[in-house]
């Protein structure tokens, strides 16, 4: 039997380590380690949680809207405040954005290098890779020029001698499977991509006045002054702006991202029976909220439990407030009963690694005691048995060109999928909340914003919303208008968490389990399936040893 380790898993946001024992060939038992401690709800007690928005959206810097926007949904939920049509449209289009943005770079930048080799991309014919390009879709750049710029790039680049943050690639690893000029095609549009994820990080700066990290919240609504006839507020110039960035961005969805996934689905077909969950349970909230009262959504919300599904309408669904836990007998804190996350403390007890007792700082978030996985995959399986039309349609669009079953998107290749299904819908309700927004305002309601009083005493609030990577809530203890006490319960919280009190493992681990490894020293097969989570492991980034050692090992021992 062999012990596979590997830390940092690269290509994510924060500090993850994953390791694996493998018995003959497949993996036989998995664990999830998240490295960093993030300690920023225990310094939210004692403050004024009206502000509370603009310090937990530093719990991560890629994801800084989802949690700000959170925060505030938590703390007019206490304060039983309602928000206005033009100010829930506004957070609604900064959420869409952020989404399109996030699902672009997680595809083309941190899961498509485990699945396309660009050293093999230096063997390709530009002539052919541009005409296999044209064939899957009417994109303006996929041209011989294109794919040969591309590859001239490419080669000065490894003609330097260093790989830079392609070094620690698996190139020619067994299970690469893709021609050398479909190859260069997914490297070219790897180029492509980061022009157009910036195009709509633009646009959610215009709005929010900063990206990251937007400074446009207050409870009660936003403080983006909007009139349209002012150079100094959100105009029809600016409108007129976002508008052209998002056509753009639209384009590119339709006609690069969506054909790529379906080309290298189609490549790795297999990869939709493998690194599924035991667990066959999903959670998903409503979001987009297009009324004052949060009382109607464009997306459906949902909760699959063992094949059967129950529709969550509301962020006042009891199952929602009443039963998640979360559990920290295998996490690096001294509670380890399982706590509501209104009672959630984080007391750090740091043991080291230990595979049957602490080994990671994530808690183990827990549903009525139910493994539950969250994300695009839990999004897309709420709105298509919700019946959500523009759902229904991308699912089956996607499953017929690739030529698989709804119940095979519990998979590696099935979450890359979901995720760009995910974006697809993202488009449509950015295209819907900026017309609505546009015509409530030409009704004549031009307000932004409700006055909010402080309340006395003691109150309680929660705040949900679907970030990029899943099921997003923020809990908050209101007392004499300090914050007595924060938790938040993030996507890859549920998705990363270690065993719990029964000894089940999170998703994360469940999707490794039996999964064949070719070469335990390039444990491709692990990334592959980690990556397809797209893990955010607050709260900070390191890559480069400033002295320039080699700083990601993987063990085998």
């Amino acid at each position: 039997m062999a012990r596979i380790t590997v830390d940092p898993i690269t290509r994510i946001e924060g500090h993850l380590r994953i390791d694996v024992e493998v018995a003959n060939g497949k993996v036989s038992d998995a664990w999830s380690s998240a490295q960093a401690f993030r300690g920023i709800e225990t310094i939210m007690r004692g403050k004024d949680p009206r502000s509370a928005w603009a310090m937990v959206q530093r719990f991560c810097g890629v994801c800084t809207t989802t949690h700000a926007l959170c925060s505030i949904r938590a703390v007019e939920d206490a304060y039983n405040v309602e928000v206005p049509v033009n100010a829930q449209m506004m957070r609604n289009l900064v959420m869409s954005m952020q989404s399109l943005q996030d699902h672009i770079v997680h595809f083309y930048h941190l899961t498509a290098l485990d699945w396309v080799d660009i050293v093999s991309a230096l063997k390709a014919d530009p002539a052919k890779a541009g005409m296999i390009a044209q064939s899957l879709s009417n994109w303006p750049s996929n041209s011989y020029n294109e794919m040969k710029d591309a590859q001239d790039k490419l080669k000065a680049f490894v003609g330097t001698g260093n790989l830079g943050i392609y070094g620690s690639g698996y190139w020619g690893h067994p299970d690469m499977r893709l021609t050398p000029e479909v190859n260069l095609i997914g490297f070219a549009h790897y180029l492509q991509a980061l022009e157009y994820q910036r195009k709509i990080a633009q646009a959610v700066a215009i709005i929010g006045s900063k990206n990251p990290h937007i400074q446009n919240l207050c409870v009660g609504g936003v403080s983006t002054a909007i009139d349209m006839d002012s150079i100094a507020a959100l105009n029809m110039e600016r409108v007129a702006w976002i508008r052209n960035l998002l056509d753009e961005v639209a384009f590119f969805v339709r006609e690069v991202y969506i054909p790529d996934v379906i080309a290298i689905a189609s490549a790795y077909k297999d990869w939709f029976d493998i690194g599924s969950c035991e667990s066959n349970n999903y959670i998903a909230t409503p979001d987009f909220p297009m009324d004052p009262k949060a009382e109607n959504f464009l997306m459906p919300g949902g909760i699959i439990v063992d094949g059967k599904f129950r529709a969550v309408t509301s962020w006042k669904d009891e199952e929602l407030r009443n039963d998640i836990t979360e559990t920290s007998i295998h996490s690096w804190y001294k509670e380890d009963k399982p706590l509501h996350p209104y009672d959630g403390a984080q007391t750090p007890n740091y043991t080291g690694f230990e595979d049957k007792g602490k080994y990671s700082w994530c808690k183990a978030p827990r549903l009525a005691g139910k493994v539950m996985q969250t994300g695009p995959i839990s999004q897309v399986l709420a709105g298509y048995y919700a019946g959500s039309e523009n759902v229904k349609k991308y699912v089956d669009l996607v499953a017929s060109k690739v030529g698989i079953k709804v119940s095979q998107l519990n998979s590696t290749m099935g979450r890359n999928a979901a995720r760009a299904i995910r974006s697809l819908v993202m488009v449509d309700n950015s295209y819907k909340c900026l017309e609505t927004f546009l015509d409530n305002y030409a009704k004549g309601d031009h307000e932004y914003v409700n006055n909010v009083p402080t309340p006395k005493g003691e109150c309680q609030g929660a705040g949900f919303n679907e970030a990029p990577r899943g099921m997003l809530s923020h809990w908050v203890k209101i007392k004499d208008g300090v914050i007595e006490n924060y938790s938040a319960v993030v996507p890859s919280t549920w998705d990363a968490s270690p065993r719990d009190e029964n000894g089940v493992q999170g998703p994360y681990e469940q999707s490794l389990m039996n999964t064949k490894i070719a070469e335990p020293e390039k444990p491709l097969e692990v990334l592959r399936s980690i990556h397809s989570f797209d893990p955010c492991i607050a709260c900070a980034v390191h890559t480069v040893d400033p002295e320039g050692k080699e700083i990601v090992q993987v063990k085998v021992r």
